[in-house]
């Protein structure tokens, strides 16, 4: 039996290429999930898999997770979702008529120009309601991969990781909680004895790959990567400004957590630590960085039926493509080239 941990990224509705690399590693029946640690919606990612594979296995966790992105997408017959991508324009056409719509500018003009308090208690995170339908009890049971979320901390500006008893739906909604658009999300923490605020985890780690070095867990961390590293094209618009500036600050945490793999690998590689001290962590990587390059900032905010479809079927591919090329590696080597990432 291979064993793994996974890591995944938030990005809102682009989460859903996240379902698609899911649903296809659970078909590998001798790979074992040992952890997830997720954010925003690899939080909501995270809590449907193990939700469901309490109450079904495999076969239940990929069940819950075309459930909760069927009721995100509000079209979840196959037949109609299949009839409708027939119908519709390529990826990057869909993905400017929603940004240029006039629904989205107004709505974008609005959470730039009001906060979030000024709306009262009445605007909240449509996701809470499908979030609920899960069984938390599952979610926090000993049942499936153990679970670490993220969120941060907003008066002190660190991390949070929820695991454990102390997963429960305020923890995801807090983990995926934008401060443009909602309210912060209010907890109680042990640890100052206080109620803390949070807001959207990507802030502080996208994911956090730090609980994933556990010793008591596998060498192999899978990163489900939604936020494109890299860009060719100059941003020279407001929204596509705005879009490279929500990439680039999502995933400065996940690029400061590689840089400290990498350095820990070099002093394990030069025997100036020696080896067992720090954990030799190998990195893998799922992404579409070209499908992600057509997408943008409204696609992410929007959940498209078609743009679900078509992320959860990119993320399928990725990670078929991944275990067709690197399944043997697992559990042997990275394949994942930090060194040429950084240089």
């Amino acid at each position: 039996m291979i064993r793994l941990s996974l890591a995944l990224q938030g990005g809102g509705a682009h989460g859903a290429f996240t379902w698609g690399a899911l649903d296809r590693l659970l078909c590998e029946e001798d790979i074992e999930i040992a952890a997830i640690s997720g954010t925003s919606a690899g939080a909501m990612n995270a809590a449907a898999l193990k939700a469901g594979w309490a109450q079904g296995g495999r076969a239940g966790a990929r069940e819950a997770l075309t459930e909760f992105w069927g009721r995100v997408g509000a079209i979840t017959d196959a037949r109609w979702s299949d009839w409708i991508a027939a119908m519709t324009p390529t990826a990057p056409a869909l993905a400017r008529a929603i940004e240029w719509s006039p629904a989205f500018r107004a709505f974008e003009l609005t959470t730039r120009l009001m906060s979030p308090y000024a709306y009262g208690p009445m605007l909240r995170n449509p996701l809470e309601r499908i979030l609920r339908e899960l069984s938390f009890d599952a979610v926090r049971g000993p049942m499936g991969p153990a679970l670490f979320i993220g969120a941060t901390n907003v008066r002190s500006g660190k991390i949070r990781v929820f695991s454990g008893a102390e997963l429960s739906p305020e923890a995801i909604l807090a983990s995926a909680c934008l401060p443009t658009l909602f309210r912060a999300v209010e907890i109680d923490d042990p640890a100052t004895g206080r109620r803390e605020a949070y807001w959207d985890g990507g802030y502080t780690g996208n994911p956090a790959l730090f609980p994933l070095f556990d010793k008591a867990l596998p060498d192999d961390v899978l990163i489900v990567n939604i936020n494109p590293l890299y860009r060719e094209e100059l941003p020279d618009d407001s929204a596509a400004i705005q879009n490279r500036i929500n990439e680039i600050s999502f995933n400065t945490s996940l690029l400061r957590e590689l840089r400290a793999v990498d350095f820990v690998r070099r002093l394990l590689d030069e025997q100036r630590l020696p080896e067992g001290a720090m954990k030799r962590v190998l990195l893998h990587m799922v992404s579409d960085d070209a499908l992600m390059n057509d997408l943008n900032i409204a696609t992410k905010a929007i959940p498209a039926p078609v743009i679900l479809a078509r992320l959860r079927d990119a993320g399928a591919a990725a990670m078929d493509a991944f275990l067709a090329a690197h399944k043997s590696d697992l559990g042997r080597r990275d394949t994942v080239d930090l060194r040429a990432m950084f240089a």
